[in-house]
């Protein structure tokens, strides 16, 4: 695929983030409509980022001949329904997270997406911040050394009017609580690093907001390269604040604190000796930075349409980050260890949200 790509958005809310992305990279990225089912706020966002094209309804959308692509920025309860229907109406998806409620689900967008002959990028915009990035490049020149332990910190405030919103706290619009649409970024992120997980212990609680689902995690991690990993997660913290550090045999790595974009600079990397504090600095001087964020996701992304190549996040990804979810689940309800990875013969590969009763 060769020049711009035309670009249907879906939603409003945290669309506008994307809309915000897509205008800083107008050589890449033409988007021709919006869609909100708030048909006042689609015109708004229309004339603020210069939009052709308002509707209300996802089905116009599928059958624009001249969209490449359709960003789904829907509540999360829409995403699966909505991906299938981009890929049978022959359009690329870009989806926000979590893009299914289940393994299950996730199993069905691959193929789906296979058989389809198009690309699903799911939306995982922490692992292009640059001091992530920065160090991801040091541990693939080899200055790093083996992990020992990584911790991600998501420890923000979310009151009663954020769950005044119908969808949210609740398991069958918004699939799940902060493990699944806010502390996902950064589980993802320690992940992006270290790999996958190899077995899960956890302990969840809604103790801040009269929610159906959890606001609160303590888990622990141990990773397939022998490493472990800390979460804690809580929506009462009087101080937002976001952390990642990742000590390593050769260096230790700590995160600025900014809560929603901990990842990007400035990152503090601790050499173990003088030695390593040099290769360090003669690392980094030769790193290349690129856009951050969303900005950066939709750039790499671009790249590897126009290049045929490999999406810089894949439904594998997002599978992998749904797997540690249901592990996490799984593990606090049954206070056992759970082991990964899951198959299709797992209990909960059909889906973590209780049965209503």
């Amino acid at each position: 695929m060769t020049g711009r790509l035309t670009v249907g958005v879906v939603g409003g809310g945290v669309g506008r983030a994307h809309l915000a992305a897509f205008r800083t990279l107008p050589e890449q990225f033409d988007v021709g409509v919006i869609c909100d089912l708030d048909g006042a706020k689609a015109q708004r966002l229309a004339d603020e980022f210069s939009i052709p094209r308002v509707t209300t309804n996802i089905a116009e959308l599928y059958r624009m001949d001249e969209l490449d692509v359709i960003d789904i920025c829907t509540p999360s309860h829409l995403h699966y329904q909505q991906t299938l229907g981009a890929l049978a109406a022959g359009k690329h998806v870009i989806c926000e997270k979590p893009v299914a409620a289940s393994l299950k689900q996730a199993d069905d967008l691959i193929a789906a997406a296979a058989r389809s002959g198009k690309q699903v990028m799911p939306i995982f915009q922490y692992r292009f911040g640059r001091g992530l990035q920065k160090l991801n490049w040091l541990r693939d020149q080899g200055v790093a050394g083996r992990a020992y332990l990584a911790t991600a910190e998501t420890h923000w405030r979310r009151r009663p009017d954020y769950y005044a919103v119908p969808w949210r706290g609740k398991w069958q619009t918004e699939l799940g609580g902060a493990l699944v649409t806010l502390a996902i970024h950064a589980h993802d992120a320690l992940c992006f690093i270290l790999g996958p997980a190899k077995s899960v212990a956890a302990h969840i609680a809604t103790l801040v907001n009269p929610i159906e689902t959890e606001d609160t995690a303590s888990v622990s991690l141990q990773m397939a390269d022998g490493s472990l990993g800390a979460l804690s997660i809580t929506t009462g913290s009087a101080t937002e604040i976001s952390r990642h550090r990742f000590c390593f045999s050769h260096l230790t790595a700590e995160s600025n604190l900014r809560p929603y974009s901990n990842t990007g600079d400035d990152w503090t990397f601790m050499g173990d000796t003088p030695e390593i504090d040099a290769r360090i600095a003669d690392t980094l001087a030769r790193f290349q930075p690129l856009p951050e964020g969303k900005d950066g996701q939709f750039y790499c992304y671009a790249l590897a349409m126009q290049m045929a190549q490999q999406l810089p996040v894949t439904l594998a990804d997002a599978r992998a980050a749904l797997e540690l979810i249901t592990a996490i689940y799984h593990a606090a309800r049954t206070q056992q260890v759970v082991e990964l990875p899951l198959g299709d013969d797992h209990p909960l590969y059909a889906g973590w949200q209780p049965t209503p009763p």
